[in-house]
């Protein structure tokens, strides 16, 4: 068995210990090697026991903001409920706990990670609670009761002059981060490297992925990035600043009983709704409105739903037109209505394209998103605007979220393991196509799965050429609906796992990408039992297995 490729089953010491990184794997295999494990059927050293092998260690060191913080983030899960990560942030500094109130997710929309934007909030260097776009009502209203906390919390210290010099990325802000000290003034943004800096690109086409009969209504959606200054690496996530529907744009101004001519700060009512704001999830600050201009049961009825309350049963569907119909009659002043919406925030969406084989051109694969409630139909405002609104030759506010780990491997020869249903294959057709492009030599094994092979194949000439010469080594199918009994990738998954481990034996990559909340999660339990079974482990150390993956940058995720 070569150490190198697989990591001990068990950390004989743990991260908490007060060690270097470099004494605690000295550590751990000198006490491995002293019981000829590999650390099976061994427990775990406490703290205390593992460090009186080492009085003099240095303490553990301490996060760069030096509060006191243990830098774990036990909540650091998209599946957990917000109060339950709440919990588990009781007690821990500030920053800890606003970390704990965001989705989880990494996504980038906000221009940061969870942790940084956390930070950046104490710090004051953001001042925006409503950035969150998956966290919505929920993130904005624990971080709102949090806010008073940051002046009179004690002042997180800021880094060395040394650190604040040294260019640092973070996921999804793709420009440098300006310094945090000292007297010279960053340069602005390069054009379509952050949110806060987005370049026009230009729409130039969509095709329908999903065939006759599909529930789904999928597109593959070409942007041209000539000119734009554009630049992206596969596992890259592409930011576009949508537009809203012009049918809910009218219905809107109508019931507002304003004119679409309105003027606020040099545009119209109508260009301020359809490209600035958000009509989606109606916010607190607009039921506050409310309950000012209105009276009676009326008022009381808008002060609980400013509050989180939902007296009618209806709160998680009151979009803001939803919302004016609900308080139709009460007239707001066109301009104070804007106001207390939250701002139009841009979406992500995975590349599906490598610049080697797609030169000045982006490629994304989109699901559309529509659904009726109260017999009016309800968009997804970027995936209509793509699919629907938009058309050839029309410009994009556009930029690229670099990827933080989920990027192929340095080593060309590394076989990867792809797992991405749905959607969710769009990441990896970009892999397939630089892979494919560079000359690259390792293996490559794709699991891909949808509802039905006839309708929900995506990509299907191109991946059944791939494996026919052999770029794509594997491909391993699921269809949930072709057959009376449900089959998932993680069911195909389980059928190779002896497969799938002789591949992690050689030093494979896995990568993961599509829904967090049942996808992900049962293709990590299923990796675990394959590791079980096929690595001969015990249930724990498999898990311990699993973990070590992930810290090696070994697993990878991009879950939504």
């Amino acid at each position: 068995m070569n150490q190198s490729v697989f990591p001990p089953a068990i950390s004989l010491i743990p991260d908490t210990a007060p060690f270097t990184a470099e004494q605690r794997t000295w550590l751990n295999g000198f006490l491995a090697g002293l019981v000829s494990l590999d650390g099976a059927g061994v427990t775990a050293l406490s703290p205390d026991q593992s460090a009186a092998l080492l009085p003099n260690a240095p303490s553990a060191p301490k996060g760069p903001l030096d509060d006191g913080d243990d830098g774990e983030a036990p909540w650091h899960d998209q599946t957990m409920p917000l109060d339950e990560r709440m919990k588990l942030a009781a007690g821990r500094p500030l920053r800890r706990r606003m970390m704990a109130a965001m989705a989880q997710q990494d996504c980038g929309q906000c221009g940061y990670n969870c942790s940084d934007y956390s930070d950046k909030l104490v710090l004051g260097e953001e001042t925006r609670l409503n950035l969150c776009v998956p966290g919505g009502k929920e993130t904005l209203r624990m971080l709102k009761t949090l806010q008073p906390e940051i002046g009179s919390s004690p002042a997180p210290s800021r880094p060395s002059p040394a650190e604040a010099k040294a260019p640092t990325t973070m996921p999804g802000a793709g420009a440098t981060a300006a310094p945090m000290s000292g007297s010279v003034s960053p340069s602005a943004p390069t054009p379509g490297t952050s949110r806060e800096a987005p370049a026009d690109a230009i729409f130039r086409a969509r095709t329908r992925l999903t065939g006759e009969g599909s529930e789904k209504d999928t597109y593959h959606i070409e942007i041209d990035l000539a000119g734009s200054g554009i630049d992206y690496a596969v596992g890259d996530a592409f930011g576009l600043y949508p537009r809203n529907d012009p049918g809910l744009v009218s219905a809107v101004i109508s019931e507002l009983g304003a004119q679409p001519d309105f003027e606020i700060n040099g545009r119209t009512l109508r260009q301020v709704l359809t490209d600035n704001v958000s009509l989606s999830l109606a916010p607190d600050v607009l039921f506050q409105l409310f309950s000012y201009i209105t009276g009676g049961d009326r008022r009381q009825k808008a002060k609980l739903l400013a509050d989180g309350g939902d007296p009618d049963g209806d709160a998680a569907t009151l979009d803001v037109l939803a919302a004016l119909q609900k308080f139709r009659g009460v007239r707001v002043d066109p301009e104070a209505f804007v106001e207390a919406l939250d701002p139009l925030q841009p979406r992500l969406y995975s590349i599906s394209s490598s610049l080697k084989t797609s030169p000045n051109a982006v490629t994304l694969t989109v699901d559309t998103v529509r659904y009726e409630i109260e017999r009016r139909q309800r968009l997804g405002v970027a995936s209509t605007f793509l699919a629907d609104r938009i058309t050839t030759g029309d410009k994009i506010r556009a930029y690229v979220q670099k990827a933080g780990h989920f990027n192929l491997p340095e080593d060309p020869a590394t076989p990867i393991i792809m797992i991405g249903p749905g959607t969710g294959v769009a990441p990896f057709r970009a892999f397939l196509h630089d892979r494919m492009a560079s000359g690259a030599t390792g293996k490559n094994w794709l699991f891909y799965g949808h509802r039905r092979r006839d309708t929900d194949f995506f990509y299907e000439d191109e991946f059944l050429d791939m494996k026919a010469k052999n770029v794509l080594t594997r491909l391993s199918l699921a269809w949930s609906r072709d057959t009376a009994e449900k089959f998932y990738v993680q069911d195909r998954m389980r059928q190779v796992g002896r497969d799938v481990w002789a591949w992690l034996s050689e030093g494979a990559h896995i990568y993961v990408c599509g829904d967090a909340k049942r996808m992900a999660k049962d293709v990590e339990r299923t990796l675990v039992d394959i590791v079980a079974q096929h690595g001969v482990r015990t249930l724990e150390e498999a898990v311990a297995f699993v973990g070590a993956l992930k810290k090696q940058h070994r697993y990878h995720q991009d879950v939504y």
